[in-house]
């Protein structure tokens, strides 16, 4: 059944037409992933359907008693509060009824209310047609359903008095996840769930999602919850929605086939078209010869004929493609020993991250590195790099290995937000204004981005500008952040290509599931204090996720096993 009508809407921003004239039809069933490039307008159009944007011409209409729930890309939580306080805040129409209840109540110990029998009775009728309303919306059973959501996200009873300011972006989005699964809409609209989830929650939003009575609509771009999940996806690509039924992967095989389609069509009637303009020429030929009005009705016959295919939209198409990303990292030949920490062990004042950690990551491997959010991830990299000190071990980078990073939020271009792309490209590799503009629009900018503040770019457009710092620099040894994480699609797929080109070492956290298949050899979790390798790509780390941890030599040939060594640790301080 259609809940949800979009008809003929239009959306500027900033004086830029977003789309215009879009129309959608949404079922109360629908499981959709809405998909496409970064600044297509998915954001925007989940906005509409919310309500947070009204569409500068058309209109959206939703069935009478529908009800949306919408989460952001960007989640923010009241500062001060407690995890559970801000899971528990209640629905807009519970809290509602709540207040009135509470001003109800407050109105019944009243001792002029309580001793005048009709007021009494008023306001114990009152009450008791807000409880049924409070019943109907289930109030009573909302506090359950918050508990029973945080536990199936892994969070535990001991998290609940955790204070929102020190969550971490993952948590944030589960938190504000849960408050909206809580009141249960009959639509969800989620812009990026995923973003800055580990593994394990990823996959526990899969099973909830799939199991949820109400409909879906789903902007990602991981393309391993576009598979699980959905059941159909819709590409945004210049102001107009195409929509194939099937998962991501059925999707991606559908239009590459329907895209061979049109260019033979397009090629087949071209030759049609020009076969007829051949045709044209020759009869307008013929009667200027001979003033023939035959030739001449023959000629405008067939171009009356042209006229009426372009005027009924018979012309087939050219097949064209989105510009991609030119991306291609070029490091000279690096150590056959990119990166080897020994015994590496780091802890915050009581608090241990990691004991007697060994990892060797050697020229021309590429190693994912996971493990659920706080595990530490973020820590390696930042004494890799040299940024923290550990509490004892030692990290060796290769003598002739060129260190290149990818900062998750960006932190490489925190010290640039004022000043412009183009004056950070000439600092990473001096060039002139016009190279640097052309290397930019290389990398899907426009001319008017290069010249804006840094800081005024999108996720995407920020993702984008640091992945070109790294092919100036030329390294050999990359450490990734989470480099998937603000691309669209196509742009992952384009780094992904690069990377299995790319002669030097690789060393990446992700939780792009996808993107560690293509592109890892090898998988490190990093759990519990300790790691474990596997070898193989992230459906093959699954595969082998539960056998026995591998015992590991250590260098004077003494076996142990990762869980012994830890036991046997001392906990480090500072």
């Amino acid at each position: 059944m259609h809940i949800i009508h979009i008809n003929n809407i239009t959306v500027n921003y900033d004086g830029r037409v977003i789309f215009k004239e879009l129309s959608w039809v949404i079922d109360s069933a629908a499981r959709v992933g809405l998909i496409g490039h970064n600044g297509a307008g998915k954001s925007s159009l989940l906005k509409v359907i919310a309500g947070v944007y009204q569409p500068d011409a058309g209109s959206m209409v939703k069935q009478r008693g529908v009800s949306v729930g919408y989460l952001p890309q960007q989640v923010e939580l009241t500062p001060g509060r407690t995890l559970i306080e801000e899971a528990m805040i209640l629905p807009p129409k519970l809290a509602e009824i709540d207040a009135a209840l509470n001003a109800v109540e407050h109105r019944l110990s009243d001792p002029g209310v309580y001793n005048d029998p009709d007021q009494l009775t008023r306001a114990l009728g009152e009450q008791e047609r807000l409880l049924e309303q409070y019943e109907r919306l289930g109030g009573s059973q909302h506090a359950g359903k918050v508990r029973s959501i945080l536990a199936h996200f892994g969070f535990k009873s001991a998290d609940y008095d955790l204070p929102t300011d020190g969550l971490s972006g993952g948590q944030k989005k589960l938190v504000q996840f849960t408050r909206l699964a809580a009141e249960q809409p009959d639509m969800l609209l989620l812009d990026e769930p995923d973003n800055h989830l580990d593994l394990e929650s990823k996959r526990r939003l899969e099973i909830f999602l799939r199991d949820y009575p109400g409909g879906v609509v789903i902007v990602s771009h991981d393309r391993y919850l576009l598979d699980e999940v959905v059941t159909r996806i819709v590409e945004m690509e210049e102001g107009k929605l195409t929509e194939y039924k099937g998962n991501y992967t059925q999707y991606a095989l559908e239009r590459e086939l329907a895209r061979l389609r049109q260019q033979q069509m397009y090629v087949a009637q071209q030759k049609r078209v020009a076969q007829v303009e051949a045709a044209i020429k020759r009869f307008e030929l013929a009667a200027a010869a001979d003033l023939s009005e035959r030739h001449a009705r023959q000629a405008r016959s067939r171009r009356k004929m042209l006229e009426r295919w372009e005027a009924n939209g018979e012309l087939v198409e050219r097949v064209t493609e989105r510009r991609q990303l030119e991306l291609e990292f070029a490091g000279s030949r690096g150590s056959t020993k990119a990166l080897e920490a020994k015994r590496l062990s780091m802890a915050f004042d009581d608090d241990p991250v990691f004991f007697d950690l060994d990892l060797l990551v050697r020229h021309g491997e590429r190693v994912g590195l996971v493990g659920k959010n706080g595990s530490g991830k973020s820590v390696l990299f930042k004494l890799i790099l040299g940024e923290l000190t550990p509490l004892s071990g030692e990290v060796k980078i290769g003598n002739s290995t060129k260190v290149g990073y990818y900062a998750q939020e960006h932190q490489t271009l925190h010290a640039w937000y004022e000043r412009t792309p183009i004056e950070f490209i000439r600092d990473v590799s001096p060039s002139s204004e016009g190279d640097a503009v052309a290397f930019l629009i290389s990398f899907l900018f426009t001319y008017s981005q290069t010249r804006q503040p840094i800081g005024t770019l999108s996720g995407g457009e920020r993702s984008r500008l640091q992945i070109a710092a790294l092919m100036l620099q030329r390294p050999n040894l990359l450490l990734l952040d989470e480099p998937t994480n603000n691309l669209d699609i196509q742009s992952s797929e384009a780094l992904e290509t690069a990377l299995e080109d790319f002669e030097g070492a690789v060393f990446v956290i992700s939780h792009d599931r996808y993107f560690l298949d293509r592109v890892v050899d090898r998988v490190v979790e990093l759990e519990d204090g300790g790691l474990r390798s596997f070898e193989g790509g992230y459906t093959d780390y699954l595969t082998k996720k539960n056998q026995p941890p591998p015992v590991i030599v250590e260098p004077k040939g003494k076996e142990k096993s990762a869980t012994q060594r830890r036991e046997g640790a001392k906990t480090p301080r500072r």
